[in-house]
């Protein structure tokens, strides 16, 4: 009550919203400063400006925070949703929305369970995707022309990988060099995958066949670069087929889930990635001498055989002497055979020329020539017939034939024809005489809006020397005038001008 007496009193300062907002501002920082909380990730936005807006709360409260883009680029483990962190930075106030907040120079999460627990969370996302499907991973090439590594190339990761396919079979190595740990660990990794990927096959710089992405051993903060979901994204994009070789056997990163082939080691990467050079030769050497061996047995074989079947075969002379016999039999009997088959053949001709005797060819014609005579005298009659059938047809056809349909139907058009012609005499006329009537408007008007009118109300048109005169120095240049009233001209010095043609006599009233 004496609070409310004094303010009623008026002995209470008056201050700005702006000063007491500032006053506020002053003493939450001037008494907290820098500090250190623990606390649940809430709501996470992340605008355009690059800033990161997120809630810190527990079970009780919520704190508002705040983290610039130059903090929020440099930080190893970006804060989301349901972590707990441990924050460091300065409490102020935002006087806009008057409220205080926290602005954050550093973010972590809050011990080894925060981490695991964001990756189990991060893991269980991908896999609903599909992402870690077995079909979707691709076999290894067999022996890859050019090797593309993405590791960093100043650690003992590319000395022990190069080393190990120089030994077993030597190959093109692409490195692309990364950060393997840090904040630019996982955007670079990215990059290099998709690099890779973005090469053209035979371009002066080759496309990769196999794709290796390897880093030692370390922590599981050392190896969070590679649990990040852009590289998880970046690896399955890949049309390269991939071995992830990060950290240790007992080391699993989201990566490993993603590549094509998981090697413990990057030593292991590089025994996956081709085969050895010597064993590939032995192999190849045996197989030669196999098949130089099953050649040889095979040839064998053939011509053990071939020998069996030409045993069986019998001798040629055998072949050719029963045949050589048949030949000269049959050359015995062959002129016999010709004699005989001339004498058959005459016979068969004397037979057939005895039936051609002239007496009956003259039979065959005779009676040729009686069957025609027979048809001939059929043949009149029945054209006599036929002409007349047809002609009687033809009456029936003509009675139907009249003129008079055709002599109504010219009289119906006729008609018509002089129907058509008088309403188009009607409407030339009437189109005439609008024309007509038009022509005499317009003639009118040409005469109400010619100067001829303007002098039937008493005014005069100037002329000198041929030309109209419209001021007073023309008038005085001229060497002579000629007016014109609605009656007729009337010239004042100069000379007339000779008409063309049939001379005509000057109009009353003109002066030469």
């Amino acid at each position: 009550m004496d609070l409310i007496d004094e303010g009623e009193s008026g002995n209470t300062p008056e201050f700005t919203v702006s000063e007491l907002s500032g006053a506020v501002k002053r003493v939450i920082e001037g008494e907290f400063g820098f500090v250190r909380v623990k606390g649940e990730v809430g709501r996470v936005s992340r605008p355009r400006s690059g800033h990161v807006y997120l809630d810190l709360k527990d079970d009780r409260a919520v704190i508002s925070g705040v983290m610039w883009k130059g903090v929020a680029s440099k930080l190893q483990t970006q804060p989301e949703e349901g972590m707990e962190v441990v924050a460091r930075g300065r409490l102020t106030t935002f006087p806009g929305q008057s409220k205080y907040q926290i602005v954050i120079e550093d973010i972590r999460p809050a011990g080894m369970g925060a981490l695991m627990a964001m990756l189990e969370k991060r893991k269980a996302a991908l896999q609903a995707e599909g992402v870690f499907a077995a079909e979707r991973k691709r076999p290894l090439p067999y022996l890859p022309e050019v090797i593309g590594v993405v590791t960093s190339p100043s650690g003992a990761v590319i000395r022990d990988i190069l080393h190990r396919l120089r030994e077993r079979f030597p190959r093109k190595v692409l490195i692309w060099p990364v950060a393997v740990q840090g904040a630019a660990c996982a955007p670079e990794v990215a990059r290099a995958i998709a690099g890779f990927n973005a090469l053209t096959p035979g371009g002066a710089l080759p496309r990769p066949d196999l794709l290796i992405v390897a880093r030692g051993g370390g922590s599981i903060e050392d190896l969070w670069g590679f649990n990040e979901e852009i590289v998880a994204r970046a690896a399955a994009a890949s049309e390269i087929p991939l071995i992830s070789a990060v950290g240790h056997e007992t080391d699993t990163t989201l990566i490993d889930f993603v590549s094509d082939k998981r090697a413990p080691t990057p030593t292991a990467a590089a025994e996956l990635a081709v085969p050895v050079r010597r064993e590939l030769l032995g192999w190849l050497g045996d197989q030669e001498a196999r098949l130089t061996r099953a050649l040889v047995q095979r040839l064998e074989q053939r011509g053990q055989r071939l020998r069996d079947l030409a045993r069986a075969l019998p001798r040629i002379e055998t072949l050719v002497e029963q045949p050589r016999q048949r030949l000269d039999v049959l050359g015995d009997r062959l002129p016999q055979a010709l004699i005989r088959g001339v004498q058959v053949r005459r016979v068969h001709l004397s037979e057939t020329a005895g039936s051609l005797r002239p007496q009956a060819l003259l039979r065959t014609v005779a009676e040729a020539r009686r069957r025609s005579e027979d048809r001939a005298e059929r043949l009149a009659p029945a054209l006599m017939r036929l002409v007349t059938a047809r002609r009687e047809a033809l009456g029936r056809r003509a009675d139907r034939l009249s003129l008079r349909p055709l002599t109504r139907d010219i009289t119906q058009k006729r008609e018509r024809l002089a129907g058509v012609s008088r309403r188009f005499e009607d409407v030339s006329q009437a189109q005439l005489a609008g024309l007509r009537q038009r022509l005499e408007a317009l003639d009118r008007l040409r005469e109400t809006l010619g100067y001829k009118a303007t002098l039937e109300r008493g005014y005069a048109v100037v002329r000198g020397d041929g030309a109209v005169v419209t001021r007073k120095a023309e008038a005085a240049a001229a060497s002579g005038l000629e007016i014109e009233f609605a009656d007729g001209r009337f010239r004042i010095g100069g000379t007339a001008p000779k008409p063309k043609g049939k001379a005509k006599p000057p109009e009353q009233g003109s002066l030469f």
